[in-house]
């Protein structure tokens, strides 16, 4: 006979561990069902392991930048990989445990290790054990895409996980894909001190962006010494001895690039191939990702999917919101819906990039009336201060309501100050809201009313 549930959390990233305590404070008998290791990409491979040796990286680079703060450092600056990922892993693991302790004390909540798969809509089998409940949620997440290149096979290559493990510095690493998870890799390891080259099929870095966007974000990488081949149109991979050479038939420049270690960071896919979704009946898009209508809920009835594996978000700050719209509807009586989310993330590169809403491009085509301005980071004090003054803030505004768009703030603290301008988005309130508010000086968030005040017609 199944174990009975009142509810079924499979995968314990980001949504699931934060969900299933709420069912089991609900007075749900619920299992937390997950099959390697608590706190999922995030926590393990993702970002909390990325940012701090991001930390490291910085740390290295401005101790090379020591000088122009009138700081005398004495030889050069050393990096030592190993002790960069002993710091990594104390963090990781601090994360995780304290993960395990909360879950061990939550109330009314089983954690089952294993492999969770369907065999029947409210029916799972983890290992020798059955489980049914009414109410399951999939919380399963992505992982690295290998894609089908020339010679695959044939090369050790890494992928975001791998690069968590090195204890010794590349080389030369030869970044195969010229988006946001490559380049956050890009400049940590260029800044420990490996030579970096990123080879990108398409004309420009990160497509999603405005053109302004890429081109700054390649010039700023350019500057620190990584080398980029964009509109590699036919990519391949090939053993030479002890080293790689990815094959990218440029418009200009060498045939090939030859390197020490290749990392492969050309997308994500979700891990729904092996849950037994067709036992179940729950439908997946083409690319496996599993359809959710406004609330989260799949095809079957009292079957939800959160995170990365329904295909509506690819960010842990997007998982945890699932999370939120689905405890809303069951529990609190607040009818809160995946649609009402405003677009938000942040590119980590030192300085980061952080964008929300709508890009220039997307704004245009809407076909609303626009007020656009934009402003160099060199224009703000706290900036200058702090010897960084790389990058711009730019912002597009309804003509009409007044009503924020969409924005970019490339430059020290831009995946911070940004989120200012998203609050008044989410409130629905005119641009001209900030500008009658005292900001503190110096800080670079004091410099948005003076960027507001030049909106101009686009």
């Amino acid at each position: 006979m199944p174990e009975s549930f009142d509810a079924i959390v499979v995968g314990a990233g980001q949504a699931g561990p934060a969900l299933a305590v709420r069912c089991g404070r609900h007075g749900w008998k619920t299992a937390l069902v997950e099959r390697l290791r608590l706190g999922g990409t995030c926590v393990n491979n993702g970002c909390i392991p990325t940012k701090t040796m991001i930390a490291s990286a910085r740390a290295a680079h401005m101790a090379r930048r020591a000088a122009d703060f009138g700081v005398l450092v004495d030889g050069p600056v050393r990096v030592d990989m190993a002790r960069v990922q002993a710091r990594k892993d104390q963090v990781v693991e601090r994360s995780r445990d304290g993960l395990r302790r909360w879950l061990g004390d939550a109330p009314g909540l089983t954690l089952i290790d294993g492999h969770a798969r369907f065999v029947a809509p409210h029916r799972l089998r983890v290992g020798e054990r059955e489980l049914e409940a009414p109410h399951i949620f999939l919380n399963v997440g992505t992982r690295p895409s290998t894609p089908d290149l020339p010679g695959i096979g044939e090369v050790p290559f890494l992928d975001n996980e791998g690069m968590m493990h090195l204890d010794t510095l590349p080389e030369h690493l030869v970044v195969v894909g010229g988006s946001y998870v490559g380049l956050e890799f890009a400049q940590m390891m260029r800044r420990f001190g490996a030579a970096v080259t990123v080879v990108e099929m398409g004309p420009r870095l990160i497509a999603r962006e405005d053109e302004e966007v890429s081109e700054a974000i390649r010039e700023m990488l350019a500057a620190e010494g990584i080398a980029f081949r964009l509109n590699a149109t036919c990519i391949a991979l090939q053993r030479r001895g002890d080293r790689v050479a990815v094959g990218v038939s440029c418009r200009e420049g060498e045939p090939q690039v030859e390197g020490s270690h290749i990392l492969l960071a050309i997308g994500r896919v979700p891990n729904t191939h092996d849950l037994g979704l067709e036992a179940a009946g729950i439908r997946t898009d083409p690319r496996g990702y599993i359809a959710v209508d406004d609330q989260l809920r799949t095809s079957i009835e009292g079957v939800y999917a959160l995170g990365d594996c329904n295909g509506r978000g690819a960010f842990t700050h997007t998982s945890w919101n699932d999370h939120e719209i689905v405890v809303a509807n069951l529990f609190d009586g607040d009818k809160r819906k995946l649609s009402d989310r405003i677009t938000s993330y942040a590119l980590f590169t030192d300085p980061p990039l952080g964008r929300i809403g709508l890009t220039l491009a997307q704004m245009r085509a809407s076909g609303r009336r626009l007020l656009v301005a934009k402003m160099p980071m060199s224009r703000v004090g706290r900036a200058v201060e702090m010897g960084e003054t790389t990058g711009f803030m730019s912002i597009g505004v309804d003509a009409e309501s007044l009503e924020i768009l969409g924005a970019a703030i490339l430059g020290v603290h831009g995946d911070e100050v940004v989120q200012a301008l998203l609050e008044l988005m989410a409130a629905r309130a005119p641009y001209t809201t900030l500008q009658h508010a005292v900001h503190i000086h110096p800080t670079v968030a004091e410099l948005l009313p003076t960027l507001l005040e030049r909106l101009a017609p686009a």
